[in-house]
Parts: C-alpha cells; structure tokens; sequence
C-alpha cells in the first residue's frame, strides 16, 4: 500500500514509519523538517495529489509536557484544530478514497473520569491542564464523523495510552512524561544527586504503552476490521504507579540517591486505567512489551544519546 505518515518524523511518526516500511508498504514521511506543513494547506493537498496515498496516518502534533502546555493553550487548540481541518478538507479534495487513522491522546477522556471506557469518551470535561490539546482531539474525532456523513471518509480513531521509548525529544519539557522522568534521572544520577523529587505522592496508578506496540497495532489496524470512526482504546486495562514507576526506572538507571516525593503537588485521579473490553474483541492475540523490558530499553537509549550529547558540547 502506499502511505503517507504526518509528522512522520516525530515520536509516533517515525515509529510507525518504520513499522509500515518494516511490512513492505511504500511510505512517505512528511512533516516540517521536510517542507511540508500541515498547517499549510495548499501543501498537503498537492502532497496528496501527487504521492495518491491509500491511507494517512494523522501524527502531527504541536504538544509538550504539562508546563510547555500551560504557557501555550491558545496556540495549541489553534495549531490542532487547523491542522486538524486542513487534513480533512485535503483527503476530501484530494483522496478521498484514502484510510485516515487519527492516534488520539487518552488526555482526552474526561478529567475526572479513572475508568476509561469508550462509550464514555465524552461524558465529561478534558482536566484544564491538558484543556487544549484534550479538546484539540475530540475535534479531530468531530471532524472525521462530520466528513464520514457528508464525504464518506473513512477514519480509525485509535485512543492511546501515557506513551514511551526510544525515539522521543531529549528537553524534558517537550518529552512524553515517563521518558522525561527518565531523561531527568539519568542527569541528576550524573550530577550526583542525592535527591530525585517527584511531583505528589506517588500513589496515583496510570496506565502506560511502549512506542513499539503504538507502531506495532497502528500497522496491524490496516489490516484488521475496526469499525469507522468509533473510538478504540489500545489498552491493557493495566497500570502501574508512579512511586513503582519511579523505582523501576532507578533501578535501570542505577540510581542511588532518595526518591523524594512532594506531597504539596496534587495527585489528580488516584486511578485512570483504559477499558480493553472492545480492544481483545479487534486484537484478541496481542501481547504488549512487559513495562520493565520497555523502561530498561528506554532507559539504554536515553544514556547513550545523553552521553553523545554531553560528548560533543
């Protein structure tokens, strides 16, 4: 098949790049860092027309971590919606015959909400610390219902758990939250600290994907009959806390120091864990990398770009 992979550079993009490139489709990878921007829409329409793709992967993101986000919610819903209504409007103009398969941040859910079921996706307020990019989302799923009336589009709205691995940005600020924990305990192991503080009490459970198995079911879902347009969650209906998160990635990281946990930041949700039930209906086989087998590779790849980086500075 031939494929194109927005924001095919990014941390999802490449993953899932590589992954198609892996079963033999032609793919092409487009983002910024190769001319072309999706907020731009006259060049995703002619990227369209001219590569004819038979289905696009949706990873363009303008995002970050929670402090990157509270500075910058107004362009954030404003640089995902756009990119969000260009991309419709260009496969209806372009390719409209063409599979969108939209992976849409868990964020979304409902803040307040610690089961996540897909039926109730939307019963409910996005948390304001996410309140942009949350929303952003649902409207991409808006979109893809409101084209698949009018244009018959055919969507794949895939939910995605807290994501990890190799491959992410190395500015904690910009990073998937686990990889910056990750990213943030390497250099104080480095500098020596004798400290680690970790925001709240550790308690909270959330629930965790390794990048390869984001790659991996995004590939398999061209393949496997999923219903157009409801949402997914790929879930585990697992999690893990952030105090157990924590010492698992202090042990990889060989980290010696104390684990100071700062109660004087709230929690949020003692519990958010994904719904499976209508995942093992699609993927009944699956089998998702065991979470310590992801740290230790995440945290391998983290020391080894580091000390690059430390290297040539």
């Amino acid at each position: 098949m031939k494929i194109i992979v927005i924001g095919g550079f990014g941390f999802f993009g490449k993953h899932i790049a590589a992954s198609l490139k892996g079963e033999g489709h032609e793919v092409w990878q487009l983002s910024r860092v190769n001319g072309y921007d999706l907020n731009d829409y006259s060049q995703i329409e002619q990227a369209f027309q001219c590569f004819e793709p038979d289905a696009i992967y949706n990873c363009a993101a303008h995002v970050g971590g929670l402090h990157y986000v509270s500075q910058r919610h107004a362009t954030i819903i404003h640089d995902n919606i756009q990119m969000a209504l260009n991309l419709y409007k260009a496969v209806g103009a372009a390719v409209p015959n063409a599979l969108i398969i939209n992976p849409l941040s868990n964020c979304s859910y409902p803040g307040e909400m610690t089961f996540y079921s897909e039926s109730n996706w939307l019963k409910g307020e996005v948390h304001s610390s996410v309140y942009s990019y949350g929303n952003a989302k649902r409207v991409l799923y808006m979109l893809s219902h409101c084209y698949a009336i009018e244009h018959g589009i055919r969507t794949y709205n895939l939910l995605v758990p807290n994501a990890f691995g190799p491959g992410d940005a190395i500015d904690p600020n910009r990073v998937h939250a686990l990889n910056g924990m990750i990213i943030r305990m390497i250099q104080a192991n480095r500098n020596g600290q004798k400290q680690f503080p970790i925001w709240g009490t550790g308690k909270p459970i959330r629930e965790w994907i390794y990048i390869d198995d984001v790659a991996k079911l995004m590939t398999l879902a061209l393949h496997t009959p999923i219903e157009l347009i409801r949402p997914l969650n790929l879930a585990q209906q697992w999690g893990i806390s952030i105090k157990e998160l924590a010492e698992s990635i202090a042990r990889e990281i060989g980290f010696r120091g104390e684990l100071v946990f700062q109660p004087e930041y709230q929690d949020g949700a003692p519990k958010k864990i994904m719904d499976a039930r209508y995942f093992r209906q699609v993927f009944p086989h699956y089998q998702f990398t065991d979470c310590d087998a992801g740290i230790r590779a995440t945290v391998n790849y983290y020391a080894q770009v580091l000390a690059e980086e430390a290297f040539a500075s």
